[in-house]
């Protein structure tokens, strides 16, 4: 979902709920926009080091040397056909190479990389939606011009609509400093909730509508969004009201001081035909074959979880910011990854401080772990979409990512990443495991 979750993710904070430049009107507002375009283009190459291994499974990842790569383009283009209305299309080209078809790990290594990926660009709509906002005074605030984003103000008390072909990540669990794959941390779990198995489709996208209400410092907005008819697979189910991923959040912003926070709190509740670890592992106690999640999904189900976000800046140009997130873990994954609970945390630093401003320091630890259910499940000899060594000695899976943003030109940047992870695949048997990264994006 990701170009989510897993594969797709938008740009910085751009879909997250209006971009504010101040918490008060400025003396010059921007002049409304009534149309802007705006383009992405990001490449992602990686190189994996090989490691210990003494066994390997069907859904494994490799222990040999792998080298994987991801290629996105999007155009942005909105218009504003009435007041307080905005409409936008994103077209998009992908490509993409992962490393062992995309197994192996709960905290895969490159957002970017999307499950419906491949070696041959694809061309595709990744959004079409119409934004409506209705303003309710307690003052303005610009916004500025990005992609998905109209420049104008924005009333600090209002209500905005959101509705069409769009990420579910676009709007929740934004978080300013580990969100965006394409710009930040590159890893699945610090680019959203870990344990969020939200509705998309293979390529990150869905369709559904989401209301948010904002007032002064607060925020709640809660969406409903349509799953796939199989896991992780790229058509969606047309069945609203019977098979649907719904969430709700509320987001407060404050200050310490003169530096800027936030913290959230989101729930979810996803419904689809799901199989549960727990009637697999029965059916194969009964026919002493392997636990198989295919023969028991043949009921709707339920899937219920949380997350808990902050932000905080504790310095002018140094942030700290931590995720933590669980689901219930007793229904297979169905959209995201394989990771039934996380708690990440880590620093992001401007290179302001050193000179070079347009550079960024960032740094970060997630600690992904599964149910007990899940883990019986594998240790079984069972797999899951992504998870499947054929068996398992458990162990939470721990990510370390550090990288370095390099500006080189107005609109270009270089970024060098390391991604060091023990217990691949949440087993103690195998790793750990070094990634490298090299990282060109642009955007105009």
């Amino acid at each position: 979902m990701v170009l989510k979750a897993f594969a797709v993710v938008p740009g910085p904070c751009a879909m997250a709920g209006l971009m504010l430049l101040s918490q008060a009107a400025p003396a010059q507002s921007p002049a409304e926009e009534s149309w802007n375009a705006r383009f992405q283009a990001t490449y992602v190459w990686q190189t994996k080091q090989p490691f210990d291994a003494p066994y390997s499974g069907v859904h494994s990842l490799s222990p040999e040397h792998e080298t994987s790569y991801s290629f996105t383009a999007t155009a942005a283009l909105g218009v504003r056909p009435w007041s307080g209305g905005e409409l936008y299309f994103d077209p998009e080209v992908a490509q993409g190479v992962p490393f062992s078809g995309l197994t192996g790990l709960g905290g895969f290594s490159n957002g970017e990389i999307a499950r419906a990926s491949g070696p041959t660009p694809t061309f595709y709509r990744a959004r079409l939606f119409l934004r409506q906002t209705w303003g309710f005074g307690g003052g303005q605030d610009a916004v500025e011009s990005e992609a998905n984003q109209l420049a104008g103000v924005a009333e600090m008390r209002r209500l905005v609509l959101t509705a069409g072909n769009l990420a579910v990540s676009d709007l929740f669990g934004n978080n300013a400093y580990s969100h965006d794959p394409r710009t930040q941390f590159l890893n699945w779990a610090l680019m959203e909730y870990g344990a969020y198995d939200y509705a998309a489709d293979a390529r990150g996208y869905s369709w559904g509508t989401a209301l948010e209400y904002y007032y002064d410092d607060w925020a709640i907005r809660a969406g409903r969004f349509l799953e796939p008819k199989q896991p992780n697979q790229q058509q969606l189910d047309p069945q609203i009201f019977k098979h649907f991923g719904d969430q709700i959040e509320i987001e407060h912003a404050h200050r310490i001081g003169e530096l800027p926070g936030k913290v959230g709190l989101l729930a979810f509740h996803d419904r689809a035909r799901m199989a549960r670890y727990d009637d697999a592992l029965a059916l194969a106690a009964q026919t002493g074959v392997a636990p198989d999640l295919g023969q028991v999904r043949n009921a709707d189900r339920d899937k219920t979880g949380f997350g808990v976000s902050l932000e905080q800046k504790i310095a002018a140009e140094v942030a700290i910011f931590a995720r933590l997130s669980r689901s219930d873990g007793q229904t297979e994954t169905y959209a995201f990854t394989e990771i039934d609970s996380s708690v990440s945390g880590g620093v992001s630093v401007s290179g302001r401080s050193w000179g070079r401003e347009r550079d960024t320091f960032g740094m970060a630890f997630v600690r992904n772990g599964l149910s007990s259910t899940h883990r019986d499940y594998l240790a079984a000899g069972g797999f899951g979409f992504f998870l499947g060594d054929g068996r398992l000695n458990y162990r939470a899976e721990q990510i370390l990512e550090s990288y370095y943003s390099i500006g080189l030109l107005k609109s270009a940047w270089v970024t060098l990443d390391w991604q060091y992870t023990r217990n691949p695949g949440y087993n103690a048997d195998r790793g750990p495991v070094n990634i490298g990264s090299i990282r060109v994006h642009t955007e105009f």
